[in-house]
């Protein structure tokens, strides 16, 4: 699927883009984790019974699963800063609809709306590919992948303290306040982007995917309640197994189909999105577990006795080190690829719940242990947009990477089951009240680091993206010097403040995939040679131009065909520009 651009005047990307925009998901991520410090108390506050008031959990569960990947591809058509907008709109209006009101339907409409925000963060990661040049993008994407995280992690200690300090619904008047925040700073700083994908949206697989989620995510949310065992549960399950091979198969006629199926099949894309669900899976058991353990009266003989307040603090870290782990993600990965940085977060994340094993005796190893399992989770929910982005065109990054975070959303939600599960299983009954047993929680650790390495074996079977020895040209020591200067040459205008001049960009395979090794030459008005160099292992390249004038970029790669650019150079600004081989025109 090529892509074009549109004909509106689009705004440079500032400084305050990426924080923005990082905000923006932080925001999103905050509505999965709102409620978690009033869930014992919503049956009595809703005036209802438990296993409906879970209903106010699953519904925004549901919501987020199914919007995702839908507002995913509406970004790649209408404009991904605009759905943004709209997103965190639908959001601030389910919060609204929350704070006013003290009956269950209500809430879930509430609920179900703010759920439709978790789109923002595909829509966000596309962004960013689009409008950053291609050194931010790194860390950039890093900080947006993993403010689903952040935000969880740090909304759990603000909605306790809000929680037991004020009355319930301003945790919602405070959401609709985030929100109205991140909007207006969105419209102020960040720009549209420039691409669009061709084709019109798929609503047929819309609602076929919506109800295939809905059909599978039901049963898996509800099981607990409902038995794993009856007709009711496994009815679901079969129903989802059939809508969805039909969608299946109805997407592959499609012309500009909803999700690409046969994007989503290729070997980098479908082995990323399973260790995707693995990261989800792991993520949420320190979620669930340690928040218990901290509050559990100390009278049990493990429980650690903590407040609400304090057991958000220790579990607080979690969200804090994946923040600050964007740049050390963006160094590992500069170095070693985003494959390699995924295997060592797995790896972190392996070793910390292995050493939570042993560390649940007191508050502050509760913290080590969400600080190590933080960073883990950190380097690899940053590692997973890239992955994808670097093995889709890049008409389709807004749908690719909200399948992505639908992957993570079912890691999340099959989690929640299975540990819920557990926990139920091996609780003691103490005066009619279940308690859950140090041995459920260790149980439950044990069941994440399984998870851990079954994505340790995905992400070592994703390839290395080196190109063959028999396809790659030979760089020549004057072109190796070549690329040298010109990346030098730019680095020392950005440093010294003065405008880039020259031209920069990636060559890309007309699927998106990078290409390495291609030879990019540029070409001045009297025909001449002017400069020349070999893409990097990512498809990145740098030339510095001479002097002021018009110039054309030529660039050319084994199995590719060539391609001839006319691009003209004032000779004082810099030019971000992909080059698409084979002949596909890239505006610039």
């Amino acid at each position: 699927m090529s892509h074009t651009t549109t004909d509106e005047p689009t705004r440079s990307a500032s400084g305050a883009t990426v924080p923005v925009l990082a905000f923006a998901g932080i925001v999103v991520a905050v509505m999965q984790t709102l409620l978690v410090p009033v869930i014992k108390d919503l049956p009595a506050l809703l005036d209802t019974s438990p296993s409906n008031a879970t209903w106010v959990l699953t519904s925004t569960l549901l919501s987020g699963a199914v919007a995702t990947p839908i507002m995913g591809r509406l970004g790649d058509l209408f404009g991904k800063r605009r759905m943004l907008i709209v997103s965190l709109s639908v959001m601030v209006v389910g919060a609204l609809v929350s704070a006013f009101t003290d009956a269950l339907i209500p809430m879930i409409v509430g609920r179900t709306l703010q759920g439709v925000a978790m789109g923002a963060i595909p829509l966000g990661i596309g962004l960013m590919r689009d409008i950053l040049p291609r050194e931010r993008l790194g860390s950039a994407m890093a900080l947006m992948s993993s403010s689903i995280g952040v935000g969880g992690g740090l909304a759990l200690p603000a909605a306790a303290l809000v929680a037991q300090h004020t009355d319930w619904h301003t945790l919602f008047y405070g959401a609709a306040g985030l929100g109205v925040l991140s909007i207006a700073l969105t419209l102020l700083v960040v720009p549209e982007s420039p691409l669009r994908a061709k084709g019109s949206f798929d609503l047929p697989g819309a609602v076929g995917l919506t109800a295939g989620l809905i059909l599978f995510l039901l049963p898996i949310t509800k099981g607990s309640d409902w038995g794993w065992s009856s007709p009711t549960t496994l009815g679901l399950f079969a129903a989802a197994v059939v809508v969805l091979l039909l969608w299946g198969l109805m997407e592959l006629r499609v012309a500009a189909p909803l999700v690409d199926l046969r994007t989503t099949a290729r070997r980098e894309v479908l082995l990323t999105n399973l260790a995707s669900i693995m990261v989800g899976v792991s993520f949420f058991v320190i979620s669930l577990v340690l928040p218990q353990l901290l509050q559990l009266p100390a009278e049990t003989g493990y429980g650690l006795g903590q407040s609400m307040v304090v057991a958000g603090l220790c579990v607080a870290p979690l969200g804090l080190t994946m923040m600050f782990t964007a740049p050390v993600y963006a160094r590992l990965s500069a170095r070693y690829g985003p494959r390699t940085t995924l295997i060592i977060g797995l790896l972190i994340i392996g070793i910390g719940y292995a050493g939570g094993l042993g560390l649940m005796n007191a508050a502050w190893q509760t913290v080590i242990t969400s600080v190590l399992i933080g960073a883990g989770i950190g380097l690899a929910y940053s590692s997973l947009p890239a992955l994808i982005i670097g093995a889709v065109p890049a008409s389709e990054t807004g749908a690719a990477n909200g399948l992505n975070t639908l992957m993570r959303s079912i890691g999340t939600s099959v989690s929640s089951a299975v540990i819920g599960m557990v926990l139920a299983n091996t609780a003691n009954d103490v005066g009619g009240v279940a308690v859950p047993t140090m041995h459920g929680f260790r149980v439950s650790f044990l069941i994440a680091t399984a998870a851990v390495a079954v994505g340790l074996a995905l992400a070592f079977f994703l390839p290395r993206r080196r190109p063959s020895t028999a396809t790659q040209l030979r760089a020549s020591s004057e072109e190796d010097a070549n690329l040298a200067r010109a990346e030098q040459a730019l680095a020392g205008e950005a440093v010294a403040g003065e405008p880039p001049r020259g031209f920069r960009g990636r060559v890309l395979a007309a699927d998106g995939t990078p290409v390495a090794r291609a030879k990019v030459t540029l070409i001045d008005r009297h025909g001449r040679q002017a400069g020349a160099t070999l893409s990097a292992e990512d498809g990145g390249y740098a030339l510095a131009v001479p002097a002021r004038g018009p110039y054309v970029l030529a660039a050319r790669a084994a199995g590719h065909g060539p391609l001839a650019h006319a691009a003209t150079h004032g000779g004082d600004h810099q030019v971000d520009l992909d080059l698409s081989l084979p002949g596909e025109t890239v505006h610039a």
